[in-house]
């Protein structure tokens, strides 16, 4: 006997039973983006592998360890695409949306890194990406953020903290960096093989360490607040005071970094405590450099990559109401009069209830077994179309999930008494 093929590890199916939770998300994220005039764009998974080491950074855990790469048949270096913000720029720029213009866009879809799979950390994971181009100043980095917490609140998910911080300028965090460098020299034998690795590439890298014997040590690193200009310090300053006047709370927090090269100045967290280790929910900041970086032209960025298989998690944890998917209605028939006839009446049902959830039995079988499959589809409302009905040009409404009496109805009545029925 062949050997049954299963799943790779770490890239999950999503069964129908597991899909209101994602369609309830999709449908409330798409309405929050539309809010704040941000249109959607649909990017491929796949982009050359150069695109990822110059934007993300050749030294970091994402392009050394966790990219899936291969060479196509023509010789070139492919990736799946470990993020989403690479890909937008590179699109911006292809399409000329960036020149002299200001876009906000959003994208959703499967993102991939080779990684040991845990809870909320697997090879394919979704993301909602946000990203806003052309705007300087912190009023986007708010407006995000925002945008972000009224998502959390439109799903009704609670418990949610938000970290913020500064990387400042690529020169300002130049002079951090040697100053790092010089401070985690002088500590050489208390880092751990990473951190020595990172040391001489990209020592702020230290600073996002989990490992909880170097909490101590990196306690007492210098922070960059110590080596930032005017401009960056009055950009951070207004973010706080933008943060403030919205009456939402955040913590400042010197050691988030962020795992990406390409950020600068804001930068933020939405975390968890419900999760375990994979407390990071939504995270973003500034990218002002990276357009200019990928041979575009100099234009200020903002965006955020919100996690679905966290989110969804959340979301089940605290019981958020889910979008019903299951079928209201459940189309029984026999013989073959009627059964002939089952097909447009089903499709005049759908005219005139345009958002009618109708299952039609299909695959014949007795009534027994048809009005079992009735009640474990889940439906409220029971069909019962026979030849006898279909003679009098009647339909039987059986209710399924209380005791009110079945009723026989006209056919052309039968969709405003399925209405009343399922509204009442």
């Amino acid at each position: 006997m062949s050997q049954r093929i299963q799943s790779i590890r770490g890239m999950n199916d999503i069964l129908p039973a597991d899909n209101a939770a994602w369609a309830t998300l999709e449908r409330v994220a798409a309405r929050v983006f539309a809010g704040y005039g941000y249109e959607q764009i649909r990017l491929p998974i796949m982009e050359r592998t150069g695109l990822f080491k110059r934007a993300v950074g050749e030294v970091t855990d994402i392009v050394e360890k966790e990219m899936y790469t291969f060479e196509d048949r023509g010789g070139e270096s492919l990736s799946l695409r470990p993020e989403g913000t690479a890909g937008a720029v590179r699109a911006g720029i292809e399409h000329g949306m960036l020149h002299n213009a200001t876009q906000r866009l959003w994208y959703t879809g499967p993102m991939f890194r080779y990684e040991r799979p845990q809870k909320g950390r697997y090879r394919q994971f979704h993301q909602f990406g946000v990203e806003a181009f052309g705007q300087t100043g912190p009023d986007v980095d708010i407006e995000q953020i925002a945008m972000a917490a009224r998502l959390f609140a439109a799903l009704g998910v609670t418990g949610m903290r938000l970290e913020i911080n500064t990387l400042g300028t690529p020169d300002e965090r130049a002079d951090y960096r040697d100053a790092l460098h010089r401070y985690f020299s002088a500590h050489l034998e208390s880092l751990d093989d990473d951190s020595k690795r990172r040391l001489d590439r990209n020592p702020l890298r230290i600073l996002d360490t989990k490992n909880p014997a170097m909490a101590e040590l990196v306690a007492q690193a210098p922070t960059l607040r110590e080596y930032l200009g005017e401009e960056s310090s009055a950009h951070f300053d207004g973010l706080c005071r933008g943060l403030d006047a919205l009456g939402i709370a955040y913590t400042i927090n010197p050691r988030l970094v962020r795992g990406l090269d390409y950020y600068t100045r804001t930068v933020f967290e939405w975390i968890t405590a419900d999760l375990g280790a994979q407390d990071a929910v939504c995270s973003g900041g500034r990218f002002d450099g990276l357009v200019e970086q990928l041979g575009g032209s100099a234009t200020p960025a903002m965006g955020f990559a919100l996690g679905v298989e966290r989110l969804i998690a959340l979301m089940l944890d605290q019981n958020v109401p889910l979008d019903d998917l299951t079928p209201q209605v459940y189309l029984v028939h026999t013989g073959d009069t009627a059964s002939a006839r089952v097909p447009a009446l089903a499709e005049a049902l759908r005219d005139a209830l345009p958002d009618l959830r109708l299952r039609v039995h299909v695959g014949g079988g007795s009534m027994k077994s048809q009005f079992k499959r009735a009640d474990k589809s889940g439906a409220q409302l029971a069909l019962v179309f026979g030849d006898d009905e279909a003679a009098a040009d009647e339909i039987q409404i059986k209710p399924l999930t209380d005791r009110r009496p079945q009723e026989q109805v006209a056919i052309d009545e039968a969709a405003a008494r399925i209405a009343a029925l399922l509204a009442g």
